[in-house]
């Protein structure tokens, strides 16, 4: 037969998805996929009567579906009123894929008629379960566990391992981790017992969420129920690697003497590798040298880059001791350190100030005409200049520009900050007109030192000329006064000088809001109030600046220290009128003052609004909720419970709980309850007898106010509040 004969023959048969070559029957529906189908439903025969049967027998008969409607490949030109939306469907999906997960999501829950479209379909085969459950995005668990369940319950059909993956998988995506380990054990009913791969897959979902606990456990019960033994050393390098990550070592070791003890796997490199970074991060240094011997005599030699992750490791750790242990080992077994590892030993000496150890190995580098890099001279820099020795770190620089190397900041600032400390400011201020002279813009560390110096000094001439310096290098100016005044008053007992340069600052016209709020917030921590208040008065009346919200937090604090809780409370309503949200100090230092007002009602407002507005509020206002709480109840013994896990957490019994106290159950209860709650803290000496009374006090005025406001109230509804103003003004003198 001729090849053309034959290729003409293979295009008159007809391919289907199922089985390749049959006949359609009536009794099949119509399946419509590119050139790998091609059926059409018989029209119906005399053959089959009215109820459906042919020959006596009753058909079955199934839905018809167009399933190019779900092929993004296909135009799609289904009948239906409304067509599914193919735009967030992964693409990668096949038809009938995308078809159970359309149905899936649009209904959004188990439910019957989920069911409906699941029935449409002759059979739902496990690598189509495996694909639905792998969708992108994930179903919810809750609808894919009885996608799961359903597809095993069909006739005949028994789930593969793929299949029981992708359910763990999709468990452990939704954060079901619990239920995915529980996965083999549904295997081991169903008559597939769980194999290393269930292992592996599990062991990641826990690894890359990091919870190595979970881990060690599902290790445990597949080892001892299941009998499922890793067969690979990389999966014990996996269990002992994400162990030790979390701080797990002893857990790490004990899987390691599972390893030893299994006969067919043995360690390898990684294996001790890892080991040795985790007892290097808990400085078992004794430990880490046998584990070494053991690598030598069993497997190979450490190699420079073991030798460099211990050192890092122990310098990270400041456990210099053991890190030059280590590097004595490194040198034993000839194994020849390189750049790296110089760089990472000499950066962790000179951090831990052993500069002179550091420069040792400096030198050694140099002998053995390494390379040196530019981090190693700004380790020496910076090592010298923090032991106050600028000179020497002066003369590593000119040794780095004698090796070639173009100084930058992170040399230069280190210098001039060094020279400043000790006093030479001459000197850093050649270095920063070295700095101009080599085309180097100064940055906030450069030029900030300085200022502080001339400052400090009272050189307010070469103070003013420096700021005109960085006016002429276009560099924002009123940004590093800001700087200046923030390191300047860092030192305390400056704020008075502070104010002497701000002074002369004013006359230049070089001020911002930004300079006002350091230096107010520098005064207030010092209780000069007084003071900090006529800065804000004096930038209030400013026409060409105006205060913003953190001028007005920082304020807010200094009106209530001075006495003034009205004013402040003036300056948290102008806040709330331009949406501005004040700090927590200025929430705390209002609600205080409120307090001792007698205002209970605005400082349980107060406490509501810096919790619904702040993220992370002061406790005792989470607590004075808690205690509001409590008051429903109407029972002192858990108001009291409240405060006595308060006491023991350590949080400061602040007046804003009292009040709470007193508030709640006034507005719940009866202020009995309240009494007795401060008869309790009485007797368990949390309270003095002067603070019973003055609570006692406000107690009673907080009584008299909840009922007035009841009275007032009751008036209103009744329509009588017309006649309470008369007799107001009736009994006027």
């Amino acid at each position: 037969m001729s090849p053309g004969a034959v290729l003409a023959g293979v295009a008159s048969r007809k391919l289907y998805l199922c089985n390749g070559h049959r006949q359609s029957s009536r009794n099949r529906s119509t399946v419509y996929r590119r050139l790998l189908a091609d059926r059409k439903n018989f029209p119906s025969s005399a053959a089959s009567d009215s109820s459906g049967s042919v020959g006596g027998r009753k058909l079955r008969s199934f839905p018809t579906v167009d399933f190019r409607d779900w092929d993004p490949d296909l135009p799609s030109y289904s009948s239906s009123s409304s067509p599914p939306s193919l735009q967030d469907a992964d693409r990668r999906l096949s038809p009938l894929a995308r078809y159970i997960c359309d149905s899936l999501r649009r209904h959004g829950h188990w439910c019957p008629a989920v069911l409906s479209d699941l029935n449409k379909l002759r059979r739902v085969l496990p690598d189509l379960v495996t694909e639905v459950l792998r969708s992108r995005p994930l179903l919810p668990p809750a609808v894919s566990t009885r996608f799961f369940h359903w597809a095993g319950r069909q006739k005949g059909f028994s789930h593969t391992f793929a299949s029981y993956n992708a359910l763990a998988y999709c468990l452990s995506a939704a954060g079901l981790f619990r239920a995915a380990d529980q996965v083999p054990e549904l295997m081991l009913a169903q008559g597939k017992p769980p194999s290393e791969k269930q292992l592996e897959i599990l062991l990641r979902f826990h690894a890359d969420a990091r919870r190595p606990l979970r881990l060690f456990h599902l290790y445990r019960k597949m080892r001892t129920r299941f009998g499922v033994v890793p067969q690979r050393t990389f999966l014990y390098n996996r269990i002992i690697d994400a162990l030790v990550r979390c701080d797990h070592l002893d857990l790490a070791l004990s899987v390691y003497d599972d390893l030893r003890s299994d006969g067919g796997v043995k360690e390898d490199a990684v294996t001790f590798t890892l080991l040795s970074k985790g007892l290097c991060r808990a400085g078992r240094i004794d430990e880490l040298v046998h584990l070494l011997d053991r690598m030598r005599c069993e497997v190979c030699r450490p190699d420079v880059f073991a030798y460099t992750a211990m050192v890092k490791i122990l310098t990270s750790e400041r456990n210099l001791d053991g890190c030059l242990r280590v590097w004595g080992q490194m040198i034993n077994d000839g194994v020849e350190p390189d750049v790296t590892a110089y760089s990472t030993l000499i950066a962790g000496l000179c951090k831990a100030r052993m500069v002179e150890k550091g420069l040792e190995f400096y030198r050694d580098m140099k002998k053995k005409g390494l390379l040196i890099e530019r981090a190693v001279y700004g380790a020496l820099v910076e090592g010298f200049v923090a032991r106050r020795q600028a000179e020497d770190g002066l003369e590593i620089l000119k040794e780095m520009v004698d090796d070639g190397y173009r100084t930058d900041l992170v040399i230069y600032n280190p210098l001039i900050g060094g020279f400043c400390a000790e006093g030479k400011v001459d000197k850093a201020s050649k270095l920063f007109h070295i700095v101009v002279a080599e085309g180097l813009i100064p940055e906030l560390q450069t030029l900030t030192p300085l200022l502080v110096a001339y400052a400090s000094g009272g050189r307010m001439g070469m103070f003013f000329q420096l700021v005109d310096r960085i006016e002429e290098l276009g560099l924002p100016v009123l940004d590093h006064l800001q700087h200046f005044f923030m390191a300047f008053l860092k030192e305390g007992g400056r704020e008075m000088l502070a104010l002497k340069v701000f002074e002369e600052m004013k006359s230049k016209g070089k001020i911002s809001v930004a300079i006002y709020n350091v230096l107010i917030e520098a005064l207030h921590s010092v209780k000069e109030v007084k003071r900090a208040l006529s800065l804000f008065e004096e930038l209030e009346q400013k026409e060409d600046l105006e205060s913003d919200s953190t001028t007005y937090s920082l304020v807010i604090p200094c009106l209530v220290d001075d006495g003034d809780t009205r004013e402040a409370c003036s300056c948290y309503n102008k806040m709330k009128e331009k949406n501005w949200t004040p700090g927590i100090a200025a929430y705390s230092s209002l609600v205080k003052g409120l307090c001792k007002m007698g205002e209970i009602n605005g400082a349980v407002s107060l406490v509501k609004d810096c919790l619904g507005n702040v993220a992370n509020g002061p406790m005792e206002f989470k607590y004075s909720l808690r205690v509001l709480d409590s008051c429903r109840l109407r029972k002192p013994e858990k108001v009291m419970e409240v405060l006595e896990e308060m006491l023991d957490e350590g949080c400061p019994m602040e007046d804003i709980i009292y009040c709470s106290v007193i508030h709640g159950f006034c507005r719940h209860a009866s202020s009995e309850e309240a009494k007795k709650v401060f008869e309790m803290l009485w007797k368990s000496n949390v309270l003095t007898e002067a603070d019973f009374i003055v609570y006692e006090e406000m107690r009673n005025e907080h009584l008299k106010k909840e009922t007035a406001s009841l009275v007032i109230s009751g008036l209103k509804f009744f329509g009588l509040e017309k006649k309470l103003k008369w007799k107001t003004r009736l009994d006027e003198p």
